[in-house]
């Protein structure tokens, strides 16, 4: 059976980019304005509050993991308020990649493993969108697991522990994007795969994209209505149903460019076009640049970097 979740992660193609260590006491707050990373925290100790923009504020506990797939502003901070007019805090950094919050000194009321993550595909602002806005994830006996594994890492001085560091991270996030499915979320995919009604749906949007998929043919996969259907999707997933087929669709199409699996009318059959042309202008208008143009861009970047790759810098 066609998994989507699947499909999803491995066209992010996730990477663990950076973290480090963060200790905290008393009152402290810090806020960051990004421009899109996905950022990541683990809770290994303690607690403290998180507030993503256009979200609301969410206490995290010990064993908490939170993902904002696309960062732009959020602020963390002590359980305890601090004043407002109080300027934000300044971390102090403890030397080997550990920082500290708040009161400089006695035991940290709360210690989280943060950071930023990579998504390698060239489609990441699409796929993302298909993702919930926040990822918070509580009770989950593997995740908790895994958080603890990934702060005796840190903390470790081990041989190869950068490497062991990020796979462990890598698998962190797949854990917490599939955990999200029986958890509390935003709308998006990981949400539309919980619900017994539209998880069907989206399967089959998944394993043919070719078909001639309308609104009323997938109603009836999930056994609803055509508007109840419209409603909940757009509700749960938070986009319309064949605004979601078309990013899926668009998503396939640009990889089997890159890829360079075949010629535009052979792709365009394969999402689910009836020919060339059409789908040209569907690429066009949601990629900003033709089919063709695409597949010759990335076809020089492959050349370019297997020419890098033949004849190394000296």
């Amino acid at each position: 059976m066609t998994d989507p979740l699947a499909e999803i992660v491995t066209l992010l193609q996730p990477e663990a980019r950076f973290s480090k260590i963060v200790g905290a006491a008393g009152p402290w707050r810090v806020r960051r304005t990004e421009a899109g990373r996905p950022f990541y925290c683990a809770v290994l100790e303690g607690a403290c509050r998180l507030a993503a923009d256009g979200q609301e504020p969410i206490a995290l506990q010990v064993g908490d993991f939170a993902l904002i797939p696309a960062a732009y502003g959020f602020a963390m901070s002590s359980l305890a308020p601090m004043a407002s007019n109080v300027a934000n805090s300044t971390p102090i950094s403890l030397g080997d990649n550990e920082f500290r919050l708040g009161l400089p000194d006695g035991p940290p009321d709360v210690v989280l493993l943060v950071g930023y993550c990579h998504f390698a595909s060239p489609d990441a602002a699409l796929l993302v969108s298909l993702l919930p806005q926040l990822v918070h994830v509580r009770g989950e006996s593997r995740l908790a697991t895994l958080v603890k594994l990934v702060g005796e890492e840190s903390r470790g001085l081990r041989p190869a522990r950068e490497v062991v560091l990020a796979r462990l991270l890598e698998v962190l996030l797949i854990e917490a994007l599939r955990s999200t499915a029986r958890t509390t979320a935003s709308p998006g995919l990981l949400c539309g795969l919980a619900d017994g009604r539209l998880a069907p749906a989206i399967r089959h949007m998944h394993a043919d994209p070719a078909r001639p998929w309308t609104v009323a043919l997938l109603a009836q996969a999930a056994a609803l209505s055509r508007s109840a259907f419209f409603e909940r999707f757009r509700h749960v997933v938070g986009v319309s149903p064949m605004e979601y087929l078309l990013s899926w669709r668009m998503a396939l199409a640009k990889r089997q460019l890159r890829n360079g699996e075949g010629g535009i009318a052979e792709i365009a059959e394969r999402v689910g076009y009836s020919s060339a042309s059409t789908f040209s202008v569907a690429f066009s208008r949601h990629v900003g640049l033709p089919p063709a143009h695409y597949a010759r861009k990335y076809q020089g970047k492959r050349e370019s970097t297997s020419s890098e790759e033949a004849f190394p810098a000296a």
